[in-house]
């Protein structure tokens, strides 16, 4: 039987720096001796924290061995900082973590959407109907006529996951959510309805450069970001988000255009507090990021070479780096017209991409994306031979991308980047950042997204909130699980490359909360508002985790640094609960014409289907509450005379800082 550990008291005193190495040097040896089966980790750990506080003056006052918790210790400072002598969070005190309350979930529904929502929910739990919903949806349309057909969908399917046509017809929608606590973000979800064989065509086209030879497709280190043809069809097995094929630059300045008016849209229609989600390959050709990731990558393994990996923020010092050089066989002239080249902003410091350069016209990317050969000694581009049409395409995509994030910064519309497939991500991430560095120095205007089925998720969510941190920009991420797992596990066993993706459901799970409690305590040790992070999730026990972590670690429900988001239509139990309570809660809002929405309407089927579980639950609570209802004799029950909060709204995520976290 193992005897207690022994423990010994100090008086409080005050002990004098004079004294301090002897009084720890006597007080280790005594611990070591004197307390056998205190084992080394603790004898470690004892021994630095006597040596901490011996240094800060302070009384120690020893009961028993405790080990304080990273998150008080932060808490701790954090409140020592601001002077924080707040109560316990109300909102957590209101929130119901188990999401059973159904009169709370529901009390912005009519019964009317209550019995609609119950029959889509019905009908989705059919598998065949789910199965061939496409097929179903065309022949819907061609029976009945384009009238009635659409008379049916917004009674039904389009009324559940749509919001509206059109950026005015969706706002009594968006005013009701914000008049329960819940904000929006707003996206044109008109896709085109093109077979396989179409996708698959336009796909090839878009990814293979007129000047690259045919055999380098299919081999080579970078295979990963090659275009493969059984992959063509970049919405197989993705039942989850949208995909956009590329047509011609001509219809990439209407996207262009589309993203305009959902941000026109975002700033009339949520006053302030929404977001404009966009996926950047509905701006330019797909080919252009396939390349960019590979060159980044590239870049990558060539700069790991020089500076051993000792660069997690992405960069590093130009005299490092010529001072690594100087040992290859590099022409000293070529060697400094490269590093000038590449180190654009003179500040002695090297990126993997330099945004302005990129967007400098008059520079050819053969030029700017090169490496030299340490062999040889000579400088070789990295990306692979492009003609002059492509490279005026990428000088394109680039120059609208900015655009789309300059617009959102004048009309103060937070823009979110949507996570697309391994072989885009690379280069999307980075083309993210860049724009973070741009566009969010005075308050966060982009939100980058990080799909956290990804081995390598926990990785570039830190590495990017580093550059931040260095650079002193504002940070906005977004945390999934991710879309396109199927996909790209189906991808990486027929092509030959590593899965990208966590082997387990429990491992992404377990991805998920640490790349968000890293989040957090990024939130705690730096100023008010820096870092804003939404927690996209249906998952209760994700939701519950960051409550948790919010409580442990002092982050207020007011602080908006922390909000959430659910899609339109789905796990309402959880959105209105949190926004209700006070929390900073946002719906995925879709919008268009009835026709061209259909795609999307066909994910959201698949995806309910494949979730009876939750689904399950929702419709259980829906049921109680029009019981409940009914029994009350409420058969017209309004939600206007519930209103929590009739005319102000609760805010959204920092855009300045904690005084402007508190405006909004």
């Amino acid at each position: 039987m193992a005897r207690p550990i022994r423990f010994v008291t100090w008086s409080s005193q005050f002990v004098h720096k004079s004294g301090a190495l002897i009084m720890a040097t006597s007080m280790s040896c005594f611990l070591r001796n004197k307390l056998p089966i205190i084992n080394r980790n603790q004898y470690n750990q004892l021994r630095c924290g006597i040596h901490r506080a011996i240094k800060q003056h302070k009384a120690i006052s020893v009961g028993i061995l405790e080990t304080t918790s990273v998150e008080d210790k932060v808490a701790d400072t954090k409140h020592a900082k601001q002077g924080d002598s707040r109560e316990p969070d109300s909102a957590f005190q209101k929130i119901d973590p188990t999401f059973e309350n159904a009169r709370e979930s529901f009390k912005s529904k009519t019964n009317g959407e209550l019995i609609r929502a119950l029959l889509v929910f019905k009908l989705c739990a059919y598998k065949p109907l789910v199965k061939y919903n496409k097929k179903l949806l065309k022949f819907g349309r061609a029976i009945l006529g384009k009238t009635l057909f659409e008379k049916v969908m917004k009674a039904s399917f389009y009324g559940q996951f749509v919001a509206g046509e059109d950026e005015i017809r969706i706002k009594p929608t968006v005013q009701r959510m914000q008049h329960f606590g819940i904000k929006s973000i707003l996206d044109y979800s008109v896709e085109k309805d093109l077979s396989r064989k179409q996708a698959q065509e336009k796909e090839q086209e878009a990814c293979v450069s007129d000047a690259q030879p045919p055999d380098l497709n299919n081999s080579g280190p970078n295979v990963h970001f090659r275009f493969h043809h059984d992959f063509g069809d970049r919405r197989e097995l993705v039942n989850l988000a949208r995909t956009y094929f590329y047509e011609d630059e001509e219809a990439c300045d209407r996207n262009v255009q589309y993203i305009i008016q959902g941000i026109d849209a975002v700033s009339g229609a949520t006053q302030g507090t929404g977001f404009a989600a966009v996926k950047l390959t509905a701006l330019g050709r797909p080919q252009l990021l396939l390349q960019l990731s590979e060159v980044l990558t590239r870049m990558r393994r060539f700069y790991d070479i020089l500076a051993t990996g000792n660069w997690n923020d992405g960069t590093i010092r130009t005299r490092d780096f010529e001072r690594h050089l100087k040992s290859y066989m590099l022409d000293k002239k070529e060697r400094k017209r490269w590093l000038t080249l590449i180190d654009t902003s003179r500040d002695g410091v090297i990126d993997l991409l330099d945004w302005h350069n990129l967007l400098e016209v008059n520079i050819s990317l053969s030029k700017v994306l090169r490496v030299p050969n340490l062999q040889t000694g000579q400088l070789e581009p990295l990306v692979t031979a492009m003609t002059d049409e492509e490279e005026e395409c990428m000088k394109m995509f680039l120059l609208r991308i900015d655009k789309v994030a300059k617009y959102g910064k004048e009309k103060d519309v937070r823009v979110m980047i949507d996570a697309e497939q391994t072989y885009f991500q690379t280069a999307i991430n980075r083309l993210c950042m860049e724009l973070m560095r741009k566009f969010n120095k005075e308050k966060a205007v982009i939100f980058n997204t990080y799909q956290c089925y990804l081995k390598d998720a926990f990785n570039m969510a830190t590495t990017d909130l580093a550059l931040s941190e260095r650079e002193n920009f504002y940070f906005g991420a977004k945390l999934v699980r991710g879309a396109y797992m199927e996909q790209e596990r189906k991808r990486a066993t027929m092509i030959g490359y590593e899965d990208p993706i966590n082997p387990t459901y429990e491992s992404t799970t377990a991805m998920y909360e640490r790349v968000l409690d890293e989040m957090m305590r990024h939130i705690k040790l730096n100023e008010p508002g820096k870092i804003a992070v939404m927690v996209a999730s249906h998952n209760e026990e994700s939701i519950r985790f960051t409550l948790k972590k919010m409580q442990e670690y002092g982050i207020y429900s007011t602080d908006r640094v922390i909000c959430f988001g659910q899609l339109f239509g789905m796990c309402d139990q959880v959105s209105f609960s949190l926004g209700q309570a006070g929390y900073s809660v946002y719906k995925y809002v879709p919008y268009g014409p009835v026709e061209e929405v259909l795609p999307y309407l066909s994910r959201r089927a698949v995806e309910n289907g494949s979730l009876l579980e939750k689904v399950n639950k929702e419709t259980r609570m829906m049921r109680q509450e029009l019981w409940r209802r009914f029994k009350s004799f409420q058969f017209m029950y309004d939600p206007k005379k519930e209103c929590p909060i009739p005319v102000q709204i609760h805010g959204a995520p920092p855009m300045a800082g904690s005084r402007m976290a508190a405006e909004n």
